[in-house]
């Protein structure tokens, strides 16, 4: 759907009287994980999932979508050192069922998952949500956003996800995004990348304005360029002053991560790091409540999330499909994640 601004300046002025649980001093982990293709194996006619049946080219069925569940629910019981994180964005899930098996079909059960999700325009028929553990953080309100210069029938691509979240009694203003590919060529989805980024800076700008540049913001997903890219340099350069002189800037996290790995996708034998994080100075700087480290991004690669590269050098990651063909692995992206701590 369409937002009007009236709408978000509502949705950040809403109050809530919940607080997390957690105990002061437990690091509160924040994750993104592109899921590669998340689709059940029943046809909707609503939906473009015609390669995702088992009548379909890659021949998807029950028992290849549960392998895939159980892996996710590993992967993320290792990726928050078997005690799973608090939020977790992903995106390339079909619906909402895919993540009611996710969080109710495993282990995840007895975390007390709750789920943020809403079907998308998106022509592959891919949506982005959020799974949050209930016992540790609360929601107080969330909207799916389109650029302002487009309609629905025409943004044919994913929605960004906001949600405001109240963690250890602070307010955490959270963006999830998969924004259009490449495929065609670095230049490809250009127009509608550009849209996309420009509303999320606007989008930033007008919450910190609200709180005079005091805002806990963290910008996450699968932004299809690296931070090299100009589209992104434009995100995190183009800060701007309100009227009482708050700077208010976005500093992409991702930029000094420290890995084994270099980066979080592999195209044609070269390492990108297209899975980023991107938070406010002040969600860094400040001196009481949560913060994050500014060298605190990490991209999680344990070695059962990465196979030998059969046309290149070293490892890629263990996707579900290679191509056409499936190999049964995870996903071909690898899930980034940030410690939040109460200062």
């Amino acid at each position: 759907m369409r937002i009007a601004a009236v709408t978000i300046v509502m949705l950040l002025n809403c109050l809530s009287v919940a607080y997390s649980q957690d105990s002061p001093g437990n690091p509160v982990r924040v994750m993104f994980y592109n899921v590669e293709n998340l689709f059940d194996t029943t046809d909707d006619t609503s939906r473009n999932d015609e390669e995702f049946l088992p009548s379909g080219i890659r021949r998807w069925n029950r028992t290849r979508y549960e392998r895939k569940i159980n892996s996710l629910y590993k992967t993320i019981m290792a990726a928050g050192s078997w005690s799973p994180p608090a939020i977790i964005g992903l995106c390339e899930v079909e619906n909402h069922r895919v993540l009611e098996d996710l969080v109710c079909g495993t282990y995840l059960t007895k975390y007390n998952y709750s789920i943020i999700h809403e079907d998308s325009h998106d022509e592959r028929g891919i949506d982005v949500g959020v799974i949050y553990r209930k016992d540790l953080v609360s929601v107080v309100g969330y909207r799916y956003l389109i650029p302002s210069s487009f309609t629905a029938d025409r943004f044919r691509t994913r929605s960004v996800l906001y949600a405001k979240f109240l963690i250890m009694g602070d307010t955490l203003h959270l963006l999830v995004n998969h924004w259009p590919s490449r495929r065609g060529g670095v230049l490809a989805g250009e127009s509608l990348r550009a849209g996309i980024a420009s509303m999320i800076r606007h989008v930033s700008d007008s919450i910190g304005k609200i709180s005079r540049g005091k805002s806990r913001i963290l910008i996450m997903g699968d932004f299809n360029c690296t931070p090299e890219d100009n589209i992104m340099q434009n995100l995190v350069s183009g800060a701007s002053v309100d009227s009482s002189g708050n700077n208010i800037f976005l500093i992409n996290l991702s930029v000094k991560a420290v890995n084994s790995v270099r980066g979080t996708y592999k195209f044609n034998g070269t390492w990108e790091t297209i899975d980023q994080m991107l938070a406010s100075g002040y969600l860094l700087e400040c001196g009481k409540g949560i913060a994050a480290d500014s060298l605190g991004f990490r991209i999680f690669s344990s070695d059962f999330l990465l196979c030998t590269d059969e046309k290149h050098t070293g490892s890629a990651p263990f996707s579900t499909y290679r191509g056409y063909r499936y190999q049964g692995g995870i996903s071909d992206h690898l899930p980034v994640y940030l410690d939040l701590v109460l200062r």
